[in-house]
Parts: C-alpha cells; sequence; structure tokens
C-alpha cells in the first residue's frame, strides 16, 4: 500500500462511486474495496485534514461535505454519485446528502454517530487525545480496529501525521452530536450501518437519521466491527453492490424463539 493512493479509478462510464474514509486514515483504507469494484469508476478522495491533505485545516462537517460536493461535481459522471461513508465518512455522507441533494444517487453511512457518544465513550476520546503522538498508542489503535497486519504501519504512519488541532475539532464536533439540523431535501436511497460489536451510539442515532429521511433503511451487521470494510472485505463490498446496483438491504438476522417458560 501507499499513501499517495490514487483518486479514481476505472473509466468514468456508467454511475460512478465515491467511498469516504474514516478519521485518522485516509483513502487507502478502500483498497480491497477498490480491487472488488474492478470495471466501475470510483472516486477515492482524501477528506480535507487528512491522508495527503493534512496541512490544510479542518474547517467542520459542513465544509467538508462542500469539498466532497465540489469533488463529486467535477470528477463523477454526470456530477453525482453513489456514496458511501464510514466513521467521520459516513458522518460527511449525511451532511453531503442534507446541503447537496444533487449530487447523491444514493447514500450508505456506516459507524456514523449522528447524536455523539456516550460519557465513557468521551473520557476515552480524551486518554487517546492525550496520546496522539505516541507510537504505541496507535499500534493499540490498529490492534482494537482489526487492521490486517500488512496494513498497520502504514494505519499508524497516516493516525501520527494527522494534526492534533485536526482531530480536537472533529472529535469535538463528532462527540457532541453532529446531526444537520433540517430539513432535508434528499429523498433517494439511504442506508444505515451499525456494526454489531461497535459502539451503541451508531444504532442510537438510526431513529434520527428516519425522522430527517423517511426513506432511510438501517441494518445491523452481525459480528462486525467498527471498520468492517476491512475485516470483512467482501461482506462490505458486496453490500455495496447489492445497494447501488439492485436497492437491496440485507435482511435482519434471524432469531430463535425461546422457549416459553412452563
Amino acid at each position: 500500500m501507499s499513501t499517495e493512493y490514487p483518486i479514481e479509478h476505472g473509466a468514468r462510464t456508467g454511475e460512478s462511486i465515491i467511498l469516504l474514509h474514516g478519521g485518522n486514515v485516509g483513502n487507502w483504507m478502500w483498497e480491497p474495496q477498490v480491487e472488488g469494484l474492478v470495471g466501475r469508476h470510483l472516486i477515492t478522495p482524501d477528506v480535507v485534514g487528512f491522508g495527503l491533505r493534512v496541512s490544510e485545516p479542518w474547517r467542520g462537517l459542513a465544509a467538508a461535505a462542500d469539498d466532497i460536493a465540489g469533488i463529486i461535481r467535477e470528477r463523477a459522471v454526470g456530477g453525482r454519485a453513489h456514496v458511501v461513508g464510514l466513521s467521520m465518512g459516513g458522518v460527511i455522507g449525511v451532511h453531503l446528502a442534507a446541503r447537496h441533494p444533487d449530487v447523491v444517487r444514493s447514500c450508505l453511512v456506516t459507524g456514523a454517530p449522528m447524536l455523539g457518544i456516550g460519557a465513557v465513550e468521551r473520557r476515552i476520546a480524551g486518554l487517546q487525545l492525550a496520546a496522539w503522538h505516541r507510537r504505541w498508542f496507535w499500534n493499540a489503535q490498529a490492534a482494537a480496529f482489526r487492521i490486517p497486519s500488512d496494513a498497520r504501519d502504514l494505519f499508524v504512519r497516516t493516525g501520527m501525521s494527522v494534526q492534533k488541532d485536526t482531530a480536537v475539532r472533529m472529535y469535538r464536533e463528532i462527540f457532541s452530536g453532529s446531526m444537520p439540523s433540517g430539513p432535508f431535501r434528499y429523498d433517494g436511497p439511504m442506508l444505515a450501518i451499525a456494526g454489531e460489536r461497535e459502539s451503541r451510539s451508531v444504532a442510537a442515532a438510526f431513529p434520527a437519521l428516519r425522522d430527517a429521511m423517511p426513506q432511510t433503511r438501517t441494518w445491523v451487521v452481525p459480528r462486525m466491527h467498527h471498520i468492517w470494510s476491512i475485516e470483512d472485505a467482501e461482506l462490505f463490498t458486496r453490500t455495496i453492490v447489492d445497494f447501488v446496483d439492485r436497492d437491496v438491504v440485507p435482511p435482519a438476522p434471524r432469531t430463535r424463539p425461546r422457549p416459553a417458560h412452563r
């Protein structure tokens, strides 16, 4: 893997898909999906303040969404794209749908805690920021996020390159609740996903997303953690294809009926 990962992949034909990465990484995190989506036009930008854009100041989620909208208008076929976002990228995807519905063909977000996080998670985040430029911290993060061994060094280097001020401002905005105030004019397909084994703050935002966009469908992906695009790259890629091509959402897992008490 290289930190200078291409922004565009494939010929500019068909319908474009834009992939928005999570915080503290870069567009390289989408390499498994790029390999699984051969033949499609993909756009994998670095979000402002991250990846090769670490020198650019963080100006907020709304500004980040405006920046992505400009990229879509410039690079996507017909100036519109299917939007896929994970974690911070998912939050930006919601802001994009709210602010620039004209560039969004469909929107799939996962790991997006739109209503903020709880007190315990906030305390943990404070400890993380205190150790921001410590290599041991990023190695621990790589293990916690189940980053594959061949990508851990890049994950660590990318994370340590992010300016602490960018991280503080981005976290503060997301952790305090970042749901855009309405009204939403986006009425296209919308899918919000949470990993079964990630923070409950993600699924807790589902009702707010449905209130803002009644067409929103939700899915809790069994056994997955926060960065399941890497944890189960094949499943993540298949989920994108099913949603983009056929507007299909995976069914909820079946549960066995509880035996009656006697």
